[in-house]
């Protein structure tokens, strides 16, 4: 068959270069005809290289590369197929077509089982067969190089894992296998089916399972148990349908990691569980969390009340340590629990202990000693009873009822305050222009007076606008020339070993408020910034315009759809621990010593910021600094929004893959992509995310992957993508935003960061940064 000059011209086009062509011809008038051939089929330049022996070709390849070697068995200085074996030993690379006078279909066979590309007998050659049996031979040697390179990419990604790793074709033979941990070979399993080399029954049970992928195109995940050679061992096993271009399901796609160790444990403990269950059904329909652990404290029982509790599963917690799991640390309460229920055979009392995503809970906890039939102790039985909510709404009560008290005693002294604090005011300024020559020391008392009755003046004002609400008159104005103004006052009061920044847009957008409140606001949080910083550090405040969707809303509660102006108050001093973070604003809490601060400066930031609508969030780590986000709705007078601030371009069908264990992120993001033109896979953690990327890696344009992840971690996940594919596109996602997890990210050579909460539009303008 002879393609036509179009297409052969057409094709070798595409390679995007001339072709380089070294012909091995000791007949000079077939040289001749080979050239003219090729003038007329092709309008590439064909860089042909004739040489008469093979000793010449040799040499040339030894210092030139060639695209294609056209060679001839009968040369002066070698027959036959040897001289095929020595040109190809040379010159592995390079395809090699044999171009010769011997018609001989034996010598035909043997030539291309030793590597030859195309055997070609003169005489029956066309420009056209030749430029296709060329074109098709450059094609495959490049399609082989790149799927070397492809396989020792997923080769070394695979090198130090567990996963066992396989593809069958449709008839369930063994067509492809890495890092086989079932004691068999590669050798033993490649073309075999699974009734080749395992019994009868796991062949049969695994071959069900594979058929169902293959008839349905639907994954499936399964535990299964495996008998070599004498040895049964479990098996956490996925399978994916394998599909070709043509998205037909030509086979299976399998990964499996040996849970031998895990069953073996549960195996040990079968007869214990046994007698559990029988009551699991009874004990399940509690809301409490039940558990059952040994003398050892290692958990035997948790029920489905402890699941919704707690968070474990009860295939995680059985067999765990109970202390390592739900306590933080070393707990005196336990300790004197566990004391008392050996000795006496019950207790009971509150207790806090810590959930699977690390939350604290308080739950009202009764232990029971179990015995034997004998009488001897053999566990402990604990019901617990989550009180957290319980505990909470007493605490908001009787935080109520003092607020309420301070606000009516406030309300009833206030007047009889300020009066008696005006005329210590207005004598402490008066006094020095009554007797200007006065010495040194009574001046110094008189200033330390005003001072003192101002602290009084103003600590007033701030129990009243805490205690009954803030009031005052609202106007639609500019945050940008408050913070201005506040940043000149600070560079000319705080200490010279603060650095201080301002970053404002000129188009930011108004609010309605009270300027002298708003003021407040900042000016408490700055000091707090500056009493973070004993030893110098640097206070930078930014503000910028947000548009909160739907998507941002659901994630912060206290959000609401529509135009923010949110303000940032950052800086470099000794951060706030998690236990502290909590309380900072209740009334009164300080963290600083006797007489320097009065715990109200947050308590009043929080009161007025929510009197204005709005809400305010805090990010601060120990030793990692702190930065307050201040958000207050948009009013009108609102500027022409910026190119940056447009809605970016939709998607073109792009298929990104969503890693997120939670299932409303999953699927108000799935639904905010499919409704910009993109496609989407969601994985709930790193092990299915890196599963999916393995069989979709040519169809996934960019990878959504939050960096708290169950099962393994985003940031180990993205490594590993990393390793499979070098130039994977990822954005990572999370609600932290401490310096060192943002350190961590970029050192991994993440494309880009989407703080949560985060609105549609800046989730598609990262897409749109990291696909452009």
């Amino acid at each position: 068959m002879v393609c036509d000059r179009k297409t052969a011209t057409g094709v070798v086009e595409m390679a995007g270069k001339n072709i380089k062509v070294l012909l091995v011809e000791d007949n000079p008038g077939d040289v001749f005809l080979l050239q003219e051939f090729l003038k007329e089929v092709t309008t590439v330049v064909v860089d042909l290289m004739p040489v008469e022996r093979l000793s010449e070709a040799l040499n040339y390849l030894g210092k030139e590369l060639f695209d294609v070697i056209l060679l001839d068995l009968s040369l002066p200085d070698s027959q036959g197929l040897e001289t095929f074996v020595i040109a190809h030993h040379q010159a592995k690379a390079t395809p090699i077509i044999v171009l010769t006078g011997i018609n001989d279909e034996t010598l035909a066979i043997r030539a291309m089982q030793e590597g030859a590309q195309d055997y070609l007998v003169k005489g029956q050659v066309t420009g056209d067969l030749l430029v296709r049996s060329m074109r098709y031979a450059i094609e495959r040697q490049r399609a082989d190089n790149a799927l070397r390179q492809s396989e020792e990419r997923f080769r070394v990604a695979l090198k130090n894992s567990p996963i066992f790793v396989y593809n069958q074709d449709c008839e369930l033979r063994y067509t492809w296998v890495y890092n086989p941990s079932n004691g068999l070979t590669v050798e033993e399993m490649l073309g075999k089916q699974d009734l080749d080399i395992i019994p009868v029954e796991d062949a049969q049970r695994l071959t069900t399972i594979k058929r169902g992928v293959l008839t349905t195109g639907i994954g499936t995940r399964e535990e299964v148990s495996i008998t070599i050679k004498d040895t049964t061992r479990y098996y956490d096993l996925t399978v994916e349908p394998l599909r070709n271009e043509s998205q037909e399901v030509v086979g299976v796609t399998c990964a499996s990691i040996d849970i031998s160790e895990r069953q073996a444990a549960l195996r040990d403990r079968k007869l214990a569980e046994e007698k559990i269950r029988e009551q699991a059904a009874l004990l399940d329909v509690t809301t409490d969390a039940i558990c059952l652990r040994d003398l050892n404290n290692e958990i035997i029982f948790w029920n489905k009340g402890a699941e919704t509790l707690y968070g474990w599963q009860a295939t995680e917690a059985r067999g765990q340590n109970a202390s390592e799991l739900l306590y933080d640390e070393f707990s005196p309460e336990m300790e004197a629990a566990l004391l008392q229920v050996v000795s006496k055979g019950k207790w009971q009392g509150e207790l806090t202990k810590l959930t699977k995503t690390d939350k604290e809970i308080l739950v009202a906890s009764r232990w029971s000693l179990v015995c034997d039939e004998q009488g001897k102790p053999k566990s402990i039985l604990t019901v617990d009873t989550d009180i957290t909510d319980k505990k909470h709404l007493e605490a908001q009560l009787f935080r109520a009822q003092r607020l309420e008290s301070i606000g009516t005693l406030a309300s009833g002294i206030a007047h009889d305050l300020n009066n008696i604090l005006t005329p210590i005011l207005a004598g402490a300024q008066l006094l020095p222009l009554k007797f200007p020559d006065a010495d040194e020391r009574t001046r110094h008392l008189l200033e330390i007076l005003e001072i003192n009755a101002r602290r009084g003046a103003d600590l007033v004002k701030q129990v009243l606008s805490f205690a009954r609400g803030v009031e005052g008159k609202r106007i639609t104005l500019q945050l940008r020339h408050i913070i201005v103004e506040l940043g000149k006052i600070l560079k000319e009061t705080f200490p010279k070993s603060i650095e201080i920044s301002t970053d404002v847009p000129q188009d930011l957008w108004m609010v309605s408020g009270d300027s002298t409140q708003l003021h407040q606001v900042l000016m408490n949080l700055c000091v707090n910034a500056r009493d973070a910083m004993a030893n110098g550090g640097s206070l930078s405040i930014s503000a910028e315009n947000l548009l909160i969707d739907e998507n941002y809303a659901r994630m912060n509660l206290e959000a609401k759809e529509g135009p923010y102006t949110v303000i940032t108050v950052s800086d470099t001093g000794a951060g706030i621990s998690r236990e502290i973070l909590d309380r900072i604003f209740e009334p009164f809490f300080t963290t600083k010593d006797v007489g320097q601060g009065t715990g109200l400066g947050l308590s009043t930031v929080l009161g007025i910021v929510k009197s204005h609508g709005g809400f305010v969030n805090v990010y601060s780590e120990p030793g990692s600094g702190t930065s307050f986000k201040v958000y207050l709705p948009a009013v009108g007078g609102m500027e022409t929004l910026t190119p940056e601030e447009l809605p970016p371009q939709t998607g073109h069908g792009e298929l990104i893959l969503v890693v997120d264990d939670e299932t409303a992120i999953q699927e108000i993001t799935r639904t905010s992509l499919e409704a910009h033109n993109y496609k989407t896979l969601i994985a709930s953690d790193g092990i299915e995310a890196i599963a999916l990327y393995a069989k979709n890696r040519d169809k996934i344009s960019a990878v959504l992957m939050d960096i708290m992840l169950p099962s393994l971690d985003g940031l180990t996940a993205i490594r590993t993508l990393r390793k499979i594919n070098p130039q994977v596109r990822i954005i990572a996602s999370s609600g932290l935003m401490s310096d060192n997890k943002l350190s961590a990210v970029a050192a991994i050579g993440v494309n880009t960061f989407l703080s949560k909460p985060y609105t549609v539009n800046e989730l598609l303008l990262s897409l749109h940064k990291v696909l452009s």
